[in-house]
């Protein structure tokens, strides 16, 4: 009995090895003599790295941000260096190179706007020098959420977020620039408006009552701007109200850190209108009852009669006033309504004086009236009334001096004759009723 012999081929199980690293590109490709420079490395290979040299001088800092790229800071150098990659496969042989002392440092002049909301998201302008080239805009240590090279001088950058003051800087080749303040706020609060209302024609000044108000950039009244405000402290701000129509509208404060609004917080309030009034005249002493008409009356803060105000007033409605005159020189005057919403046009009333009788053509008539008396004094023009007594006569008035009355009937005897004006009621003057003749 015969046998083969049979045997298993065996496998080589070790690994293969790893390729070294190869460096394609850097960006930037040139620095500050000082370093510093935030320099992305692009290749294959970059796991595991343990060194990135700039020449034979060793980055200070560098981040494997993935297998084909690092993000590394440039040392201290000069001239034109290759840059390597070292992992445990070994050393990058690609001569790609970094060059030292290319440009000088960009500068910064100006930040515009030097303030904005923590949640970040402003659009900043920078203005300077040197910054064509720039790598990298940073608010504080953070970098911007994005910028644009819009030339040598200007960049614009979109803030990230943050809170408090921090440096604004450019990175570029030839280093980094100064730094310039940008200040991260909070969103304003508004709490109070006051006067909270005025007239449509605007032009009165409120004040505006909240927190954050400091760096207020605009005040609306609805969709309009305020024709102007003054920041007085973080809790303060006056504004000249703009025109708008009769109603409700919010009231908005914008800082860089947001808005605050308050809703139908300030009230337009329509002029009054004055129609007429009555009586249209009264005693210089004043305190005669006056019925105003008109419309836009309901919110009266005044009536006044030139420049003297009423002696009270009631609102009846949004169409009446009434209101007690007070005292005033003989003559017309303009009597005005005042309200939030303005003051109204005027309408006219008269200071009489009261009337004063002189004298009684003839004094004496029968018992039995009929008869014409003319009446002699002064201020009789405005008359609306001649009692014999108590009884009132019929009249017409012939001039300021005078009128002549029908001597309405009554007993016999004396009797007293009085006129009534709006200035008031005259002293008496005697008149004698005579009875007949006996037959």
């Amino acid at each position: 009995m015969s046998g083969s012999a049979h045997s298993t081929p065996v496998s080589d199980a070790r690994p293969l090895a790893s390729p070294a690293p190869t460096v394609s590109s850097v960006s930037p490709a040139a620095g500050s003599t000082a370093g510093g420079a935030s320099v992305t490395v692009l290749g294959t290979g970059f796991t595991g790295a343990t060194a990135v040299r700039f020449g034979a001088t060793p980055a200070p800092s560098f981040a494997v941000l993935s297998d084909t790229r690092i993000g590394a800071t440039s040392p201290p150098g000069t001239g034109t260096v290759q840059v390597t990659v070292t992992t445990p496969s070994g050393t990058s042989n690609e001569f790609v190179m970094f060059s030292y002392g290319l440009g000088p440092a960009p500068s910064l002049t100006s930040v515009t706007p030097n303030s904005g909301p923590a949640t970040g998201g402003t659009t900043v302008v920078l203005t300077g020098s040197g910054l064509a080239a720039a790598s990298a805009v940073r608010f504080g240590g953070v970098a911007a959420a994005s910028f644009t090279v819009v030339s040598d001088s200007r960049i614009t950058a979109v803030a990230p977020p943050g809170t408090g003051t921090v440096q604004v800087t450019v990175t570029t080749a030839g280093g980094s620039s100064n730094g310039l303040a940008y200040t991260y706020s909070g969103a304003p609060a508004l709490s109070g408006v006051s006067p909270d209302q005025g007239p449509t024609a605007g032009g009165n000044t409120v004040t505006l009552t909240g927190t954050g108000l400091t760096s207020a950039t605009a005040v609306t009244f609805g969709s309009t701007p305020a024709t102007s405000f003054t920041v007085v402290s973080p809790t303060t701000i006056t504004a000249v109200v703009p025109p708008g129509a009769a109603g409700a509208v919010p009231v908005t404060v914008t800082t860089p850190g947001g808005t605050s609004t308050l809703p139908s917080s300030y009230f337009y309030v329509n002029a009054p209108v004055l129609a007429a009034l009555a009586p249209v005249s009264g005693p210089l002493s004043g305190g005669n009852t006056v019925t105003l008409t008109g419309t836009h009356l309901v919110e009266a803060t005044a009536v006044r009669f030139a420049n003297t105000a009423a002696t009270s007033f009631t609102v009846v409605s949004d169409t009446r006033i009434t209101a007690v005159a007070p005292a005033g020189p003989p003559g017309p005057v303009d009597v005005t309504v005042s309200t939030a919403g303005g003051t109204s046009n005027a309408v006219s009333y008269a200071y009489v004086p009261a009337p004063a009788l002189t004298a009684l053509s003839p004094g004496q008539g029968p018992a039995s009236g009929g008869n014409s008396v003319t009446l002699t004094g002064t201020g009789l023009g405005p008359t609306t009334r001649v009692l014999f007594g108590t009884t009132p006569a019929t009249f017409t008035v012939v001039s300021d001096t005078h009128v002549v009355a029908e001597a309405p009937p009554g007993a016999v005897g004396p009797v007293d004759v009085t006129v009534v004006t709006p200035g008031g009621t005259s002293a008496p003057a005697g008149y004698t009723r005579v009875g007949a003749p006996a037959v």
